[in-house]
């Protein structure tokens, strides 16, 4: 065992970073150095600055295991930087991760897939607010294009609440749109090795699983076993694996979905370096699929490579 774990060498757990997730992933990056160092990976914390990649090369590390969330580490950058530097790395290449971070360019590869998403409407300060609820209806949710973690995110219920929603989001994003509202259940769905681990339905306090939600509430209610009976629970799976390859995702990385009131599935985002806190849910879905928290990181490990020698 101590040798198939010598092959990792030198690993740096990729933490930190510079986007609006920092905290966050500063959080997640020091659960998984902790797990790796319960395997015995010779795993070494790194907060990424801007010399990210001087540090990577002095120090010569042999692997990346990329926790940083949001942008910079989740969108493509850090990913083009490390196929130049030929250090192999966890999580999607650069292609999936630009196209994920970015939940308009992922719908509008769904939808020319022929994936179910809800319906959509770009908005600026210009819009003609009232055409817009005139075209998806009430409610919508507003969301900067390229944020993660629900930062930015607002519900809107009444029309006159709609330019205040947009400037909420316009703080994070020079793109914003509104999106369809879908009532009904929320799942999300872990990817692990081409293979979708089971899903959990979330039950959260609030309007809708937000930032608070999902890091600080201890309210929020996950069910893992999720509830659907089997055949649904099999839709749901084929569909967030189909949804993960269709944008070219690798490795491992979780798929949000949305199920209305008749019982159809609706996809919401992609997220390619997921959260891993203690309210994180790619632990608990593995967790009801046999995986600790330290074997789980070891099998994302496992998955680190060069996009470029993927071929």
């Amino acid at each position: 065992m101590k040798a198939k774990i010598d092959m990792f060498g030198k690993v740096a757990v990729l933490m930190g970073g510079w986007a609006a997730e920092r905290e966050v992933s500063l959080k997640s990056g020091e659960a998984v150095l902790q797990g790796l160092l319960e395997k015995g990976v010779d795993a070494h914390a790194l907060d990424a600055g801007r010399d990210v990649l001087d540090v990577l090369r002095e120090q010569k590390f042999d692997r990346v295991f990329n926790i940083l969330h949001g942008r910079g580490g989740e969108d493509g950058e850090i990913q083009g930087a490390l196929e130049i530097l030929k250090i192999p790395y966890t999580g999607c290449g650069v292609m999936a991760s630009a196209i994920s971070m970015d939940k308009l360019m992922t719908k509008r590869i769904w939808t020319g897939g022929g994936l179910p998403t809800p319906a959509f409407e770009i908005i600026d300060a210009d819009s003609d607010f009232e055409k817009v609820v005139e075209k998806l209806g009430l409610p919508v949710i507003v969301k900067p294009a390229q944020e993660g973690s629900s930062i930015g995110m607002s519900k809107v219920n009444e029309a006159h609440q709609l330019k205040t929603a947009y400037q909420t989001a316009a703080r994070y994003d020079d793109v914003v749109f509104a999106e369809q509202w879908v009532a009904g259940k929320e799942f999300t769905v872990a990817i692990l090795s081409d293979q979708a681990l089971p899903p959990i339905r979330l039950e959260a306090n609030a309007e809708f699983y937000d930032f608070d939600a999902k890091y600080r509430s201890s309210d929020t209610r996950y069910h893992c076993p999720c509830g659907l009976d089997e055949e649904a629970e099999k839709a749901l799976k084929t569909l967030a694996k189909t949804a993960f390859e269709v944008i070219g995702g690798r490795g491992w990385g979780r798929v949000d979905v949305m199920q209305d009131n008749v019982g159809t599935f609706w996809l919401i985002e992609v997220n390619t370096v997921p959260g891993m806190t203690d309210h994180s849910l790619v632990p608990m879905a593995a967790r009801q699929q046999g995986l600790e928290f330290a074997d789980l990181v070891l099998e994302i490990l496992k998955t680190s490579s060069l996009e470029s020698l993927d071929q």
